[in-house]
């Protein structure tokens, strides 16, 4: 298993969580590859679609990482270059 995979199985434990993760992820490389082709074909006017579809992605994740206790990796990242504290792992959940 690769650390990528461990770190992440280690982020996301709980149940609800991983559900939850497995709907937004896919809706968010669905609606990053719909944005992008929608910008290939110049369909500037259904802009909302890939953008309903990508903020659905975030609240589900994110609704996840409230009920695992920890933040999701894109505000860790954010977090980190100000330098603000974050929580990567969940207490309850670290060994």
């Amino acid at each position: 298993m690769t650390n990528i995979l461990k770190n992440w199985l280690e982020r996301h434990q709980h149940p609800a969580s991983q559900a939850l993760h497995a709907i937004g992820i896919p809706l968010l490389v669905f609606g990053l590859l719909l944005g992008a082709w929608q910008l290939y074909n110049l369909q500037w006017d259904l802009w909302w679609r890939p953008f309903c579809l990508i903020l659905i992605s975030y609240v589900l994740q994110g609704i996840g990482h409230r009920i695992e206790g920890n933040d999701m990796g894109e505000l860790i990242l954010i977090k980190k270059m100000l330098g603000k504290p974050y929580i990567a792992i969940a207490p309850k959940n670290q060994a």
